[in-house]
């Protein structure tokens, strides 16, 4: 964070005029229209209060303005106008900052600064109010039993959100400002006697190191500066927007990172498993919510591997038992199967995107419009053989059912480097690609958390509980891969 030389720190106790000079000169008081001023004469002293049009609330600063103005009427001069001013103003939030830095930072950010002549500190006042939306149900996180209300954009709802869920004393919320000019307040989340001390110091120390103007793509940023993680297109952190889906895991001894201006909170550390399930399955019975599971991994993989095993029998037609020889293209083409697998794979990737980009009530014809085009026209005019299009449907399908978004575009780019290692080498193309797949995978530590956990190293008790969704009262014991204070999420039953 960029410090201020110390005659700017200082400067409170040159006089009003100074600091009214000093705004002007470097905030832009009186050229940015957002950036007020109001002057008040109190008991014989110039009072300043300086705010920021739009992120405040008005009507708590005219309540607060009404109570400075009527001690004119109820009390009398004093040396001591400060603490008199301090023990009057009706608000919770007052708090004294001794530096021009602290002020310039605090106005910017939404609260009023309240400067007394003759006094060395000014007065703090969180009267905050940022625009935005109320919690709704994320469009990303659906279930069909819950709450409806989820991460919004402001910071304050969603810590708010997470305590609801959480009343619980050992939960902390520590505040940091990070941007030398975007000065964005991110908070890191965790239950003190649950979460590691040392995971807990290294996401502080992280986030206290990070040096840059501004994160205005908020908690992508983050992740980055944290997880060093490059060209990895593996998510190595889990985001939510659901607030009982962050709370549970606070539960579990995971630390949550809260980015203002950002509806998805950050969960960490998250393994791969983390990104392949879902709020639905613990809002259904064990049975149904197993079932589900199961479903979606099926999905998963089928996004994965269906493609290229498909290709792989379309090439070498004799691994095929007899049974099964019926798998193949039963239409030739001018074009080869590599070009259109792509071609398509590519095509539905194309529609994703259309549909993000293409306005509400335009994206169900534009989604028409594609199916044709890319489905009986394609396949007419002999672009693509029919068992192309019914392949790549399953495996658009298969991408779509898993939950994690950067999951799933992790996985299509998997697919197409194992479509193209098969063309290449044929089966040992696939052997080869999946294994140096799974190798990288294992390799990847985020926040020195094994990223297939349980499978690498394997964890049978935790692997079952990724196997079958366990009924709540069975689950006594908090995740070990977070390495919590308190291994227990209820008491052990007694022997008797």
């Amino acid at each position: 964070m960029r410090r201020r030389n110390n005659k700017e720190k200082d400067i409170l106790d040159q006089g009003l005029d100074t600091i009214e000079q000093f705004f002007k000169e470097k905030v832009g008081l009186g050229t940015s229209f957002d950036l007020g001023i109001r002057k008040l004469n109190v008991l014989g002293k110039e009072i300043q209060i300086y705010y920021v049009n739009g992120l405040c609330d008005t009507l708590y600063i005219v309540e607060i303005i009404k109570e400075l103005v009527n001690l004119n009427d109820k009390e009398k001069p004093t040396k001591a106008i400060g603490s008199l001013i301090k023990n009057r103003l009706v608000h919770e939030s007052v708090d004294p900052v001794n530096t021009m830095d602290e002020v310039v930072d605090q106005v910017l950010s939404g609260l009023i600064a309240i400067i007394i002549e003759g006094e060395e500190s000014a007065l703090i006042i969180d009267v905050r109010s940022y625009p935005g939306r109320q919690p709704e149900e994320p469009d990303t996180e659906k279930v069909v039993r819950g709450s409806r209300d989820g991460y919004v954009e402001n910071i304050i709802i969603n810590t708010a959100l997470t305590r609801r869920r959480i009343r619980d004393e050992h939960l902390r919320f520590e505040m940091f400002k990070v941007g030398e000019r975007s000065k964005t307040d991110v908070a890191i989340g965790y239950i003190e006697d649950i979460a590691n001390p040392g995971l807990v110091e290294t996401i502080r120390k992280e986030i206290s190191n990070i040096d840059v103007d501004g994160i205005t793509m908020a908690d992508k940023t983050i992740e980055e500066y944290i997880m060093k993680q490059g060209y990895n297109p593996f998510p190595l952190v889990r985001y939510t927007e659901r607030a009982d889906v962050g709370s549970i895991h606070l539960l579990e001894g995971h630390v949550l990172i809260f980015i203002d201006t950002s509806p998805s909170v950050m969960i960490t550390p998250a393994t791969y498993f983390h990104h392949v399930q879902h709020a639905e399955e613990y809002r259904q019975s064990p049975a149904v919510g197993t079932f589900v599971r199961w479903t979606r991994f099926l999905g998963i993989w089928v996004s994965l591997f269906l493609l290229p095993l498909w290709y792989l029998f379309v090439l070498e037609p004799s691994m095929l038992p007899a049974a099964l020889s019926y798998i193949g293209p039963n239409e030739l083409s001018e074009i080869p199967i590599i070009i259109q697998l792509l071609a398509a794979d590519l095509g539905v990737e194309f529609l994703r995107i259309a549909a993000i980009h293409t306005p509400t009530p335009l994206s169900t014809a534009m989604g028409l419009i594609a199916a044709v085009l890319i489905g009986q026209i394609a396949v007419d005019v002999g672009l693509f053989g029919p068992e192309i299009i019914l392949y790549i449907s399953i495996v658009a399908i298969g991408t779509f059912s898993t939950p994690s978004y950067e999951l799933s575009v992790a996985n299509k780019m998997v697919r197409m480097i194992l479509l193209i290692a098969v063309a290449l080498f044929k089966a040992p193309g696939l052997i080869i690609g999946t294994t140096v797949f799974i190798l990288f995978l294992t390799q990847l530590r985020p926040l020195n958390a094994p990223y297939l956990w349980p499978v690498l190293p394997f964890n049978p008790s935790a692997f079952t509980h990724i196997l079958i969704r366990r009924p709540v009262p069975g689950s006594i014991f908090r995740p070990s891969i977070v390495h919590p204070r308190n291994k227990f999420r209820q008491p052990p039953k007694s022997d008797h």
